[in-house]
């Protein structure tokens, strides 16, 4: 351990070392420490040739990303139709570079995203109001979840996360198996970008996303739940609390919300209403990425 942080390997995929001086009230004179931080760079984000967005995010698992991404805005209608995948270097940061099959790729969605994302905001890029809050075009096919299993994930999650183990800065989306066993786990600084690695690893993994459910390290918001239902994943749960409309995208999309109960259990929402407080298991729910939840 060095300043309350486990031994940092020399390089993490997505983070890099950094020193400081830390200050404490009973100590007179600052002491030097090494951290490990993530890194935040501009990804852009091509379909044949076409800018479709430029996003802050870590730089790992890009590849991931990039089809995610493409799947959740609706830009990509078959996963099976990306042809290659190609990052490259750019001097103001990385590029991905998807190549589709022209007849599967939405060119409306391309032309109405054209703008820059910050890492934090979940609109990616969207030109006009109009295009801020997509309502589902369909209803997910239904899952039934257990309290226990999404708690059984919850509790797992922390194991999945290393770059946060390391630097504590990062958010985490995990799909999960119907009994809440973490099948793939994604990181990054952005709750919506971990979102958008997991869905495109599914996707690359050739997994139904609608024989599972997404655990994440977040507050519930309306974007996740755009992305989810895109997706079509059935269950999203998430360590802090939806928004009022998070929950309507959700009651649209027949999707079922879940939230970690800050004295254990789960709260379970449905037709946007705060649904049955279930209580399973022991309490102390693991905290979100900075101990807040």
């Amino acid at each position: 351990m060095k300043d309350g942080i486990m031994d940092q390997p020399d390089a993490v995929p997505g983070s890099v070392r950094v020193s400081g001086l830390r200050s404490q009230p009973a100590a007179p004179v600052p002491v030097a420490v090494d951290w490990l931080v993530p890194e935040e760079v501009p990804v852009a984000v091509t379909v044949n040739g076409s800018t479709l967005a430029v996003m802050m995010a870590t730089p790992a698992d890009l590849e991931d990303f990039a089809v995610g991404f493409a799947l959740a805005e609706g830009v990509l209608s078959d996963p099976a139709a990306v042809e290659d995948i190609a990052v490259q270097e750019d001097c103001n940061g990385l590029v991905v570079h998807l190549s589709v099959t022209p007849a599967a790729v939405q060119e409306e969605a391309i032309r109405g995203r054209t703008l820059a994302g910050r890492s934090g905001c979940g609109l990616c890029g969207v030109d006009s109001l109009d295009g801020a809050v997509r309502w589902p075009g369909q209803r997910v096919t239904p899952l039934t979840v257990t309290a226990d299993a999404v708690q059984k994930a919850l509790m797992a999650l922390p194991d999945h996360q290393p770059q946060n183990r390391l630097n504590r800065s990062v958010h985490a989306a995990a799909w999960c198996a119907p009994d809440g066993t973490v099948v793939l786990a994604r990181e990054d600084v952005g709750r919506h970008n971990a979102l958008d690695k997991v869905i495109g690893a599914m996707a690359r993994a050739g997994r139904d996303p609608a024989a599972g459910f997404v655990v994440m390290t977040s507050r519930c918001s309306f974007e996740l739940v755009q992305k989810a239902a895109t997706a079509g994943i059935p269950v999203l749960a998430t360590l802090s609390a939806p928004t009022a409309l998070a929950l309507r995208l959700a009651e649209a999309a027949g999707l079922t919300v879940l939230a970690a109960h800050r004295d254990g259990g789960v709260v379970r929402f449905s037709g946007g209403q705060a649904g049955q407080d279930e209580q399973s298991g022991p309490a102390g729910m693991p905290t979100g990425r900075d101990g807040r939840g």
